[in-house]
């Protein structure tokens, strides 16, 4: 058992970091996970859960609205790689996800990215603003938002990995290790971490030649949609009029990245289908 409890408590040291970080806007970040960790573990559930989605027939395979996001994605994917080269070695993939009742996007750390078709349908979405969307979550994953998510994850489980290992509980201590993973990936990020995104997002979108006027008219559609029912999308979110009114004030500052509108080359990513 003596080993047993060295090898976890081996796992353990080398999970936790402890330092100090700064995301691309420079607000200070303390990581108790790498993001490197943080792409390892993105993996894993992203290939478990498209898996589960490939057996239920729930992966869109349409070319026409492949070819769409793929498009869109693509040229975020151009700039994200321009702005951030270590993104360059990252697995970029994107899933649609045949489900028209839930108003959703993500993309994991990694790049690993889904967009559910109640999204697309229920919004109406322009390419302008389906180039919102992706590119602030896209912008989640740029800023070490996952990893920020499992850090927090670690702060309230470790403690129940750390007793099981003290009462000599196995089962214990790898029920709280195997918790880590499970639980950081179903965490909401902050509100924080949502406005971070809406700027870096706002900028990636407008530098791959998308219109920023477009993100005060998403957020519009999501205050709208949200008077009638809740989307999962904005549970998290801040408040769609300050949203658009926050938005609204960047708006001069993006156009000036690219007055002309000019569309960025398309990186190939895969459409998981």
């Amino acid at each position: 058992m003596l080993s047993y409890k060295r090898q976890i408590m081996s796992v353990l040291a080398a999970m936790v970091l402890v330092g100090c970080a700064s995301s691309p806007t420079g607000r200070s970040q303390f990581l108790l996970i790498s993001p490197e960790a943080a792409i390892v573990e993105s993996e894993t559930a992203y290939l478990s859960t498209m898996g589960d989605l490939d057996r239920d027939g729930k992966l869109v395979t349409d070319p026409d609205l492949l070819g769409r996001v793929a498009r869109i994605t693509g040229r975020l994917v151009t700039i994200a790689e321009t702005s951030f080269p270590d993104t360059r070695d990252w697995q970029w993939s994107v899933a649609i996800i045949d489900d028209p009742e839930t108003v959703n996007a993500w993309c994991m750390a990694g790049g690993r990215m889904a967009v559910y078709t109640g999204l697309i349908e229920q919004l109406q979405l322009t390419d302008d603003e389906l180039a919102q969307i992706m590119g602030h979550e896209i912008s989640h994953a740029l800023a070490n938002h996952t990893a920020e998510r499992m850090s927090r994850a670690i702060a309230t489980s470790i403690g129940v990995v750390a007793v099981g290992v003290a009462a000599d509980n196995s089962a214990a201590a790898m029920a709280g290790a195997a918790m880590v993973a499970n639980v950081a990936l179903e965490l909401p990020n902050s509100r924080t971490a949502e406005s971070e995104a809406d700027t870096i997002g706002m900028e990636l979108a407008t530098r791959a030649g998308y219109d920023p006027e477009a993100a005060v008219t998403l957020w519009q559609k999501m205050g709208s949609l949200s008077e009638k029912r809740p989307p999962e999308f904005l549970s998290t979110h801040p408040e769609p009029a300050n949203r658009q009114a926050a938005l609204q004030r960047q708006i001069p500052t993006m156009l000036a990245l690219n007055p002309t509108r000019s569309k960025a080359a398309i990186t190939e990513i895969d459409m998981v289908r």
